[in-house]
C-alpha cells in the first residue's frame, strides 16, 4: 500500500468531519485536540481509531512536522472485521494505539474534574473574602451575575473509575508476550475496539462538559463586560489604598488571578491581557505596598538543613542495604523521567517498584523512632508527608513541609491522627490494627493462621500480644491498599511526594484538627444523629433497666502520608465492638473539598453500620431499617405507585451511574440530603427523602425552619407525634425514678435531648 506524506502545519480532520478512513502512521508526529487539551500521535500509531463508532470526527488532528501515513477504508464498523481477519498484524497495533489514546483521556478527564471542583471553590472563597472585606470597611458590595445560579461540578458524563485500569491492563496484555492468541481472533480484537470507542465517546463528552463548566467559571473571573471576579478584586484594591492592612492579601489574590488565569484555554487572550496591562498600568501609579520581611535567610538555611535527604533517611532506616541501595537508584531514576505521571510501561513498572520499597522503608523508619528520639526533620517529613527529596519536592514545598513538622502537634487525643501517630497508639496498646480486605482482624488473622497450621502455638502466643506485630499487620495489610486509594488517581499512584502532585496550595489542602471539626460540624448541623447508636446505660441498670439509650462515637481520622484526592471508610467499628470508633481515612493533603469528602464517607459509614447491626436481616423489610427501606425502595421503584413516571426514570438513570450499587445510590442521596435538602432545597423524591427524614433527622432548629416548607409538611406531622411519644416515654420514667429518691442519671437526661433534637447545641 503507498504512503502519503503530509506537510508540516497541516489540517488532517477537524470536528465534526465525515469517519470514512483510518491512518497509520509510519513516520513524523501527529497533534490531537479535544476540549481543553491535547496530546501526541506518533509512529505505529492510528489517526481515528478511537472513532470507529461514529460517523463523524470528534477529535481534531494537525501533523506537526512532515508525516507519512498508510490509510485504510473504514466503510463500516464490519468491513474493520474483514480487514482484521485478513492482516492480523494490524489488530496489535491498531488495538495499542486506541488504548494509548484512552488512556490519556481517561487520565485527563480525571485531573479536569478535580480542576472543575478546585476551580468552584476557589470561585466560591474568593466571592466570599471579597463580600467579607467589603463589609469589613463598609464599601457596597457589588453582586456578581451568575453565582446565585451556580452549582458545583456534578459530573452527569463521568466515564467509569475502573476503565483506566482495565485499559491499562489490556495495554500490559498487548504489550507482553502473549498477545498472539488474541490478535488471531478477529471477533475479540474488534470487540475491544467496539468498546474502546464508546468509551471514548463518553470520556470525550465528560471531557467535553467539564471544559464547558470550567468555562463558566473562568467566565465569572474574566468577561468581556468585566462584571467579574478580577474586577472585584481591582476595584477593591484601589479603594482600599497602599496603606490599609488587608491591601497586601488583595493584591496577592488579584496576582494569583493573573497567573492563574493569563494563559488559560477557556478565555479569549487578548481580553484577558488587556484587562491585566490596563491593571498593572494604574498599579505603577500607586503607592506599592510595604514588601513582607524577607524570609530568603531563613529558606535558605532550611534547605541547607535539607540538602541530601534521600541519604538522611537511608542512612537513618540502616540495617537493610539493599533495600536502601534499590529505593536510591529508583529515586535517581524517577527524578530523571520528563513525565513521572506517565503512563509508559517503563515509568509504570519504576513506580511500582518505588511503591513497594516505599512501604518497606516506612516500617525501617518507624520501628528506627522507637529506638531513639533523635529523629532527623527529613525522616519527619518522610513518615508525615511522603517526603524523600527536596529536588522533587520543590523548594517552596520543601519550605512548607519543613514548618509544618515543626508546629505538628500530636491530636490523636481528639481522634484525628497522621498515619505515624496512629502506628504509635497501635504500637502503644491503645488501638487496634484495622480489619484487612477480607473482613479480618488481627485476632482472627492469627487464629487462623494457627488453624491452617501456618504457624506454631508458640508463635500465636508471641504474636497475640505482640505490639511490633500488630503494626507490621497494619502496615502490611492496610497501608500499602489505603495509601493507594486516598491518593485517587490509581493508575498513576507514587507514594513519594512530588511537586508535579500538588494541584492547590498545600496550607489550604492541609487537614488539621480545626478542618475535622468544622466537617462533623457541618454534618451534624443536619444530621445531627449520625455518628450515634443505640446502647445501653451499664452503669445505672438498677434503675435504668434495659432503656435504650443512645451515645456518640466520632470516628477516628487517619490521615495518610500522601497528596490526594479521595477519602475512604475502611470500617465502621473497631474489631467486634459495635460502641466503638468507625475509621476514616483521607491524605495529610486533600485536593478536594474536606467537608463534600467527608460527607461522602458519613453517608457510607450510615450505610455500613446498619447492615452490621441488622447482621442477615440488613435488607428485609419485615425488620425496618434504614438499609432495608432503601433496598426495598430502589429494588421495587418500578412498581411504587407514589412515585411519577418522571421520578422512576430519575431513578433508573441514577442507578445506572451508580453501577446499580444500592449503597452508592444510598451515598449520593446522603449527599444531596446534607447539601442541598438540610439548607431547604428540595432535590430527592418523596421516597428517599421520606427514609432519610426517618432515619438521618434533622435537629430541632432546623426541623423548625423546614417545617414551614409543603415537601415536609406530613414528614413532619407524623414526626411530631412519633417524638411526643418518646418523650412521654421517657418522662415517664425521669418521673418514676425522681419519685424513688435516685438522681436522673445524665445518660437519661441526654437521651431526652436526643430525641428533641438538641444535642448539637
Amino acid at each position: 500500500m503507498a504512503g502519503i506524506t503530509l506537510e508540516k502545519g497541516k489540517s488532517i480532520y477537524e470536528y465534526g468531519q465525515p469517519m470514512t478512513v483510518l491512518h497509520l502512521i509510519t513516520n513524523g508526529r501527529v497533534k490531537v485536540s479535544y476540549p481543553g487539551g491535547s496530546y501526541t500521535l506518533g509512529k505505529g500509531d492510528v489517526i481515528g481509531i478511537c472513532e470507529i463508532c461514529s460517523e463523524i470526527h470528534f477529535l481534531s488532528y494537525l501533523a506537526l512536522e512532515d508525516t507519512s501515513i498508510l490509510t485504510y477504508t473504514l466503510n463500516n464498523v464490519e468491513s474493520l472485521e474483514d480487514m482484521l481477519q485478513k492482516r492480523s498484524d494490524l489488530a496489535r497495533l491498531f488495538l495499542l494505539s486506541a488504548f494509548y489514546q484512552l488512556n490519556h483521556l481517561l487520565d485527563q478527564c480525571s485531573l479536569s474534574e478535580l480542576s472543575c471542583s478546585n476551580l468552584y471553590q476557589n470561585l466560591l472563597e474568593d466571592y466570599e473574602k471579597y463580600n467579607s472585606l467589603c463589609a469589613r470597611y463598609r464599601i457596597p458590595p457589588r453582586a456578581l451575575e451568575g453565582m446565585e445560579s451556580l452549582t458545583a461540578y456534578l459530573g452527569e458524563e463521568a466515564p467509569d473509575i475502573w476503565l483506566n485500569s482495565f485499559y491499562l491492563g489490556l495495554q500490559h496484555i498487548y504489550t507482553g508476550e502473549h498477545y498472539k492468541p488474541l490478535v488471531q481472533e478477529p471477533g475479540i480484537s474488534l470487540g475491544f475496539l467496539r468498546k474502546c470507542s464508546l468509551d471514548f465517546r463518553k470520556t470525550y463528552f465528560g471531557l467535553d462538559e467539564q471544559f464547558h463548566y470550567r468555562k463558566q467559571l473562568t467566565n465569572l473571573y474574566f468577561n468581556e463586560n468585566a462584571n467579574d471576579i478580577f474586577d472585584l478584586y481591582t476595584s477593591l484594591y484601589y479603594k482600599l489604598g497602599p496603606d490599609c492592612a488587608d491591601t497586601e492579601s488583595v493584591l496577592s489574590d488579584i496576582n494569583r488571578m493573573i497567573s492563574q488565569f493569563e494563559s488559560d484555554s477557556c478565555l479569549d487572550a487578548q481580553m484577558v491581557e488587556k484587562r491585566i496591562q490596563s491593571f498593572r498600568k494604574n498599579l505603577s501609579l500607586m503607592k506599592e505596598p510595604a514588601a513582607k520581611k524577607d524570609e530568603t535567610a531563613t529558606d535558605t538555611s532550611l534547605m541547607q538543613e535539607l540538602a541530601g535527604s534521600l541519604n538522611t533517611i537511608l542512612d537513618f532506616a540502616g540495617s537493610d542495604l539493599e533495600l536502601c541501595s534499590s529505593f536510591r537508584q529508583h529515586v535517581h531514576s524517577y527524578k530523571a523521567l520528563p513525565d513521572k505521571n506517565s503512563m509508559e510501561d517503563e515509568c509504570c513498572s519504576l513506580r511500582r517498584k518505588l511503591t513497594e520499597e516505599f512501604n518497606a522503608l516506612y516500617s525501617l523508619l518507624f520501628q528506627r523512632t522507637l529506638e531513639t528520639s533523635s529523629v532527623p526533620k527529613a525522616v519527619k517529613m518522610f513518615l508525615a508527608f511522603g517526603y524523600v527529596d527536596e529536588e522533587l519536592a520543590g523548594a517552596e514545598n520543601c519550605a512548607l513541609l519543613y514548618r509544618l513538622s515543626e508546629t505538628r502537634t500530636d491530636r490523636s487525643e481528639f481522634g484525628v491522627y497522621t498515619f505515624y501517630d496512629w502506628l504509635l497508639a497501635i504500637f502503644q496498646g491503645k488501638k487496634e490494627p484495622s480489619r484487612n480486605e477480607f473482613d479480618q482482624d488481627y485476632s482472627d488473622y492469627i487464629h487462623r493462621q494457627k488453624a491452617s497450621g501456618n504457624i506454631t502455638e508458640a508463635e500465636f502466643k508471641d504474636l497475640e500480644n505482640n505490639s511490633m506485630g500488630k503494626v507490621n499487620y497494619e502496615l502490611r495489610n492496610l497501608f500499602p491498599p489505603v495509601n493507594k486509594m486516598t491518593f485517587g488517581r490509581i493508575a498513576t499512584f507514587c507514594p513519594i511526594f512530588i511537586s508535579d502532585n500538588v494541584l492547590k496550595d498545600l496550607n489550604d489542602s492541609y487537614v488539621t484538627l480545626t478542618k475535622v471539626g468544622k466537617a462533623f460540624e457541618a454534618i451534624k448541623k443536619v444530621d445531627y444523629s449520625a455518628f450515634y447508636r443505640e446502647s445501653l446505660d451499664y452503669d445505672h441498670l438498677d434503675i435504668m433497666g434495659k432503656e435504650p439509650i443512645h451515645l456518640e462515637f466520632l470516628p477516628d481520622i487517619i490521615l495518610m502520608p500522601n497528596v490526594g484526592i479521595r477519602g475512604v471508610m475502611w470500617q465502621e467499628i473497631e474489631g467486634k465492638y459495635r460502641n466503638s470508633s468507625g475509621r476514616m481515612f483521607f491524605s495529610i493533603f486533600h485536593m478536594e473539598d474536606f467537608v463534600t469528602s467527608m460527607i461522602r464517607l458519613t453517608g457510607e459509614f450510615r450505610w455500613e453500620l446498619c447492615k452490621r447491626i441488622q447482621g442477615a436481616r440488613w435488607n428485609d423489610i419485615s425488620d425496618r431499617s434504614l438499609t432495608s427501606e432503601y433496598f426495598d425502595y430502589i429494588q421495587f421503584y418500578r412498581k411504587n405507585h407514589e412515585l411519577s413516571n418522571e421520578a422512576k426514570e430519575k431513578v433508573r438513570s441514577s442507578l445506572q451511574r451508580a453501577k446499580n450499587s444500592f449503597k452508592e445510590m444510598f451515598v449520593r442521596d446522603y449527599i444531596t440530603w446534607i447539601i442541598f435538602e438540610g439548607s431547604g432545597s428540595p432535590r430527592l423524591n418523596k421516597i428517599a427523602r421520606r427514609i432519610l427524614f426517618t432515619y438521618c433527622p434533622f435537629p430541632a432548629d432546623l426541623m423548625k425552619t423546614v417545617s414551614q416548607n409543603p415537601f415536609f409538611s406530613e414528614l413532619m406531622n407524623r414526626h411530631r407525634i412519633t417524638t411526643a411519644q418518646r418523650l412521654h416515654h421517657v418522662d415517664m420514667l425521669i418521673k418514676k425514678i425522681q419519685n424513688t429518691g435516685s438522681p436522673v442519671p445524665d445518660t437519661l437526661v441526654h437521651e431526652r435531648q436526643f430525641i428533641e433534637g438538641t444535642v448539637s447545641k
